[in-house]
């Protein structure tokens, strides 16, 4: 069939676009590679959550792409391998393709790029559009060209939109020729973090009528306000029991020295050690224990969020687990998750240690923190039916092409 003028000329125009330098020293993973592309960094994380769905199903490896100037963020290179897509010139696509030669492509974004999804729908490759609102086209073209939207949402083997009113639009431009679906907006589903249930029976009875809060996934440049927040909050609740954690578990013999050197007595975890009546903090050394101690705190100070270099680290894991979460103001990385999780009003930011303090004081309360909590498992909860929709018709989709 021949392509429309509009898309033909989008392709003839891409020819003059410059070359972008495009890493090929990556090795392809062997069996089955989906494709995960996101233009927004900001959502990257819940593409990445349905994309574990569905290797998981499939015994499937993940290749995720992001926007040439941009970066994964930090946590999703241990789940997927990371690349910069390429650009709209014929060499950098076909590179990529060959390179890569992706089984499936799953797409999110409003920016679509028509010469990349021309050439991987020509190589046979099932695409499909997740969380479509308005698409439009990376403005590669001059105003009074025709846009090749049309053709290009016609490639898609199926789209999944987020809202009627979006679907209909949709369905106008495509027709017949792609399903449109009704999702909803696709948001972040973690699976639950696993813990030892002796360690949380024990760990309970060793913490019984004692309040507790958790510090977790802390760089060292917070540890100071994190120590200062425990001395000032024990003031106020004197057998209070700080569980502090660092990102990083070679840096547990740096915090055990200075939580030391702020006059807190510290049981260590990984020791064997339990906390007793004169332990403030107790130190544990691995970040694959959060999902014991996010059961055990009702209260979750998220780290790596104090300061501006660290980005911030998932807060579902915490809300799913029924602890209520406090941050700082630096999470551009899960910015997207921190902002679910405020408006429902299931955690809240704190810039410093006097108000870490104030809003640690404020949840000692058993009505807040419980409020928070419910609010917390709710919005982790939201994402289950939107990607299981998702997921079986991708399935159903390739399964029906594969036949």
């Amino acid at each position: 069939m021949a392509k429309p003028l509009s898309l033909t000329t989008y392709l003839a125009l891409a020819r003059r676009e410059k070359q972008t330098p495009l890493d090929v020293s990556q090795t392809r993973p062997g069996g089955y590679l989906i494709w995960l592309h996101c233009n927004d960094i900001q959502r990257a994380t819940a593409l990445a959550d349905l994309g574990q769905r569905l290797a998981a199903q499939s015994d499937a490896q993940l290749l995720l792409t992001v926007p040439f100037g941009s970066q994964c963020p930090s946590g999703l290179t241990e789940i997927a391998v990371c690349a910069v897509s390429p650009s709209e010139n014929p060499e950098d696509i076909q590179t990529f393709l060959s390179h890569w030669a992706p089984d499936c492509c799953i797409w999110m974004g409003h920016e679509l790029q028509a010469g990349l999804i021309e050439a991987a729908h020509r190589r046979n490759i099932p695409l499909f559009l997740i969380d479509a609102d308005d698409p439009v086209l990376t403005a590669r073209t001059t105003r009074w060209l025709p846009s090749p939207k049309r053709a290009v949402l016609q490639m898609f083997s199926h789209i999944f939109a987020r809202e009627d009113a979006a679907a209909k639009r949709i369905s106008r431009l495509v027709k017949q020729n792609t399903p449109v679906s009704v999702t909803g907006h696709l948001i972040e589903e973690n699976p639950v973090l696993p813990c030892n249930a002796d360690d949380l029976d024990a760990l309970s009875d060793a913490l019984v009528a004692r309040p507790c809060w958790l510090a977790a996934r802390i760089q060292p440049d917070e540890l100071p306000l994190i120590l200062d927040a425990q001395r000032s909050i024990s003031r106020l609740s004197p057998r209070i029991v700080l569980i502090l954690v660092p990102d990083d578990r070679t840096q547990a013999q740096s915090f055990l020295h200075l939580s030391k050197e702020f006059g807190l007595h510290v049981a260590q975890w990984d020791d064997g050690e339990f906390p007793t009546e004169k332990t403030d903090i107790l130190l544990a050394e691995n970040p694959k224990e959060l999902g014991l101690f996010y059961r055990i705190a009702p209260i979750t100070f998220v780290g790596s969020s104090l300061k501006p270099k660290h980005g911030g680290r998932d807060p579902f894991d915490a809300a799913a687990l029924g602890s209520a979460v406090l941050y700082g103001p630096s999470v551009h990385n899960h910015l997207n998750a921190y902002t679910r999780l405020a408006n429902a009003q299931a955690a809240k930011v704190v810039q410093n240690a006097p108000a870490l303090v104030r809003a640690l004081e404020e949840l000692m309360a058993p009505d807040k923190v419980a409020t928070m909590v419910h609010a917390g498992w709710d919005t982790v909860s939201q994402g289950a039916g939107v990607i299981n929709q998702i997921v079986a018709d991708i399935n159903a989709t390739i399964d029906k092409a594969e036949t």
